[in-house]
């Protein structure tokens, strides 16, 4: 056992199959990840938004969970292989400043981008785009100096005072006006949870589904 031991570190610890096994833990901590996120969160939602016997909500639970671990497990796996492609591609043989967005372009159509998306997937993607667009808006008023954008000192000023008020207010704005006129816009999800605070709360005939239920 020790010698199977020995030969398994010897094998990983080889600088030669660094990018293979590279891929294989990428794939192990994305499919890891995926299922300790959504599966807490599948959990609930499930629990509290769906009726139906237990064994469908159990099956629920379990694509959910199952499908965002595979997906995060296939980006990493196609942004890494991307990653390696294009470095050993590259004339110094090293990795250029676009790789990065080229990879993540690559593996943001493979895994998210073909096809008829899963509500998962839907919101996998639109949790990324949000941080995104707070990244970018930090990035525009960081000094030159500190890798940014270099907006002028008064402009930088007004920006880092008024862009998550607005950000904020906007967003609340948008999606309760869709959920009020077009609700089928809105993803099934986000759109059961505010059904459930905002219309739900119109309803009632007892004392029971006034406080104690909901229905």
């Amino acid at each position: 056992m020790d010698n199977i031991k020995d030969t398994v570190n010897n094998i990983i610890l080889d600088p030669q199959y660094a990018d293979y096994l590279a891929l294989i833990k990428a794939a192990r901590n994305g499919a890891v990840y995926g299922a300790k996120v959504r599966f807490p969160h599948a959990l609930v939602m499930v629990f509290l938004f769906r009726s139906g016997p237990l064994r469908e909500k159990l099956a629920l639970i379990f694509k959910a969970t199952r499908t965002h671990a595979r997906n995060l497990a296939k980006f990493a796996v196609a942004y890494k292989s991307t990653m390696i492609l294009l470095r050993r591609a590259s004339p110094s043989g090293k990795e250029e400043s676009f790789h990065t967005f080229l990879a993540g372009l690559t593996g943001g159509y493979l895994v998210f981008g073909r096809g008829i998306q899963s509500s998962v997937n839907q919101q996998i993607v639109i949790y990324v785009f949000a941080r995104v667009t707070l990244a970018l808006a930090k990035l525009l008023i960081q000094k030159r100096t500190e890798g940014g954008i270099g907006l002028g000192w008064e402009m930088r000023e007004k920006v880092q005072r008024n862009a998550w008020p607005v950000f904020a207010s906007l967003s609340w704005a948008m999606v309760m006006w869709l959920f009020r006129w077009y609700p089928d816009t809105i993803q099934p999800s986000l759109r059961s949870s505010m059904k459930y605070i905002y219309e739900d709360s119109d309803h009632w005939n007892s004392f029971r589904n006034f406080l104690v239920y909901n229905k």
